[in-house]
């Protein structure tokens, strides 16, 4: 009794509101659970820390936002019900208690989601977002901390766990998703808190414009949903580092590895989305949260998800079992999916819904000759355009110098060489004789009293210097080439010096493609973001043309002979699988490098 006398005298005393217990902690509050004395229901409690509380522009500000998220009306938005009064000992903001989870311990809990829940979960954010962005709110700091998560149980299960029974309304309404902390991120950073990234604590969900202090809008907020749907998608987040630092170079130098890299059963498509989304230019990003929340449908909809949140619910309700069921839900419709555009004659985009298919059943022998096949049909398509279009271009040079023969023929047949053409300039009346310049060689000079020509001398321009500031990645071991001169290195926030007229840049490393960059001639100074990919590895199998290979970490099917491997770091270790034996080889591929592998004589690959 004593001890609890004791935390409870420690809970901050509030005239309004009697706190109950703390459920939460921040960077810039502590929340707590109470009891509105007046209404008698229960509510949270935000209350920013002491160091926080004695700024008078810090409570300013705390006011005005409080003001401005308390005009927000939308079911995934945590309503804020009261705001403390500036003369108050303690500074802090009522809302909504919700009960469930965060998004965070859910992810800590169970690790990455199906692709489809997850996108489940960002509609119900995105909708969010868009409500608030119409209102001329900006989150600026979406995470899985901030998305709280109630899962209310069926009325049957309620009932036999002694439970109050909910109402069972529609399908999908017991699962809630609020967004939380609007305008939290925007008061730190007007205070200069965030920089410490201690305070900030979450780096990794930042845009580079807000990061470099820059004009941040809605595409922020596509930004760092795009951070938190890549995270419950890959089971971490694609910006990661040994501290703060190396993770705020990172999201500014647009470093991290593709989705469908680091977990296939993601698929080429979701995955191209989180591109698009976690783009380094906002005017690459989504336009706003209505356009990312119509491709996310989108792709929903061509799997067969008619109802996300009915989706959301099952999966709440029971995850191990839902995943076995929408799994095996999804080999057929992905199978069914690609079969329709490979007789579409898509080849391309029937290989990434078999290829996602795949890796769902890695094992399944049929998937694998088909996708294995896919890739050879491609690979025999791209050498036919290949050849293709040299035909074409050899025809056409054929077609053109045929034509300007018979022009030249044409014109050499019936043309009159013309008169000899006297050049002229702008003169002034002179006596001083003058030689005329005639188009005619056979025409000697004559001495003549015509007007001399008039000579204006031009200054020339004061040369222009320049800065170019380089953002290279990888960020180090680049050289550039600057207009052919001698190669140096160019490590990210190199500094070039040049003049005002257009230059040429090679970006070259020792196991990279080179990238080149025009800088248009100005007189400013200039931002060259480059990205130098590696060369891809070479992977040589040495087997039998009947089994089928695959590379087990990606779930790529492989052919006997050559294989080109794109890598994301210069050297990677994979392994090797035939399917039929289950007999496995690690091999390490190296960038722009070759490797062979092959099995033992009772495994032989």
């Amino acid at each position: 009794m004593e001890a609890t006398a004791a935390a409870r005298s420690r809970l901050p005393q509030l005239a309004k509101y009697e706190v109950l217990e703390e459920i939460g902690h921040g960077g810039m509050a502590t929340v707590y659970r109470a009891r509105d004395r007046r209404l008698g229901r229960e509510v949270a409690v935000k209350v920013i820390h002491p160091h926080l509380r004695d700024s008078r522009e810090v409570v300013s500000r705390f006011h005005t936002e409080a003001q401005a998220v308390a005009k927000l009306r939308h079911p995934n938005i945590v309503e804020i019900f009261d705001v403390s009064e500036p003369g108050e000992p303690e500074q802090y903001l009522v809302a909504e208690l919700i009960g469930g989870t965060t998004l965070r311990k859910l992810l800590q809990d169970r690790g990455a989601m199906p692709a489809e829940i997850a996108a489940a979960v960002a509609l119900e954010l995105v909708g969010a977002l868009a409500h608030a962005h119409a209102s001329g709110v900006v989150h600026r700091d979406i995470k899985p901390e901030n998305v709280l998560i109630e899962h209310r149980p069926p009325p049957s299960a309620a009932v036999s766990s002694g439970a109050t029974p909910t109402r069972a309304g529609e399908p999908g309404d017991r699962a809630i998703v609020k967004l939380t902390d609007f305008g939290i991120a925007k008061l730190l950073d007007a205070q200069g808190v965030t920089s410490t990234g201690q305070v900030l604590g979450s780096p990794a969900h930042m845009a580079p414009e807000q990061i470099e202090g820059g004009d941040v809008d809605a595409r922020a907020d596509v930004f760092g949903l795009g951070v938190l749907l890549y995270e419950c998608m890959v089971g971490h987040l694609p910006f990661e580092g040994n501290n703060p630092a190396q993770v705020l170079r990172r999201v500014l130098d647009g470093i991290y590895p593709p989705a469908i890299g680091e977990r296939a059963i993601v698929g080429n498509r979701w995955s191209a989305l989180l591109d698009r989304a976690l783009a380094h230019a906002p005017a690459d990003r989504f336009a706003d949260a209505d356009a990312m929340r119509d491709a996310m449908l989108a792709e929903l909809a061509r799997l067969g998800v008619a109802h996300p949140r009915h989706e959301l619910e099952a999966w709440l309700d029971d995850p191990a079992a839902y995943e076995k069921a929408h799994a095996a839900h999804m080999i057929d419709k992905l199978c069914a999916l690609g079969a329709e555009l490979r007789k579409k004659g898509d080849v391309l985009q029937g290989a990434a819904d078999y290829n996602r298919a795949l890796a769902h059943a890695p094992d399944d022998p049929q998937l694998l000759r088909i996708v294995a096949g896919l890739h050879r049909a491609e690979a025999r398509a791209r050498t036919l355009r290949r050849v293709g279009s040299a035909l074409l271009i050899m025809v056409g040079l054929a077609a053109v110098a045929f034509g300007a023969g018979k022009f030249v023929r044409a014109r050499f047949a019936a043309e009159v060489p013309p008169p000899p053409l006297a050049i002229t300039s702008t003169t002034v009346p002179t006596a001083t004789a003058s030689v005329v310049a005639t188009a005619s060689a056979s025409t000697p000079p004559a001495v003549s009293t015509a007007p001399r020509p008039v000579f204006t001398a031009v200054v020339p321009p004061k040369p222009v210097e320049r800065s170019v500031q380089l953002g290279v990645t990888p960020a180090e071991g680049v050289k550039v080439t600057v207009d052919g001169a001698e190669p140096r290195e160019a490590p990210s926030g190199t500094v070039l010096k040049v003049d005002g007229k257009a230059h040429t840049l090679v970006f070259t490393c020792s196991v990279c493609t080179p990238v080149t960059r025009e800088v248009p001639a100005s007189d400013k100074d200039d931002v060259v973001t480059v990205h130098v990919p590696l060369k891809p590895a070479t992977l040589v199998i040495t087997g039998d043309q009947s089994k089928t290979y695959q590379l087990v970490e990606r779930g790529e099917p492989l052919q006997v002979g050559s294989n080109t491997i794109k890598l994301t770091r210069s050297r990677e270790n994979v392994t090797i699988k035939q399917v039929e034996t289950g007999f496995t080889a690690p091999v390490t591929l190296t960038a722009g490098g070759q490797q062979g592998t092959s099995g033992p004589p009772d495994h032989p690959f």
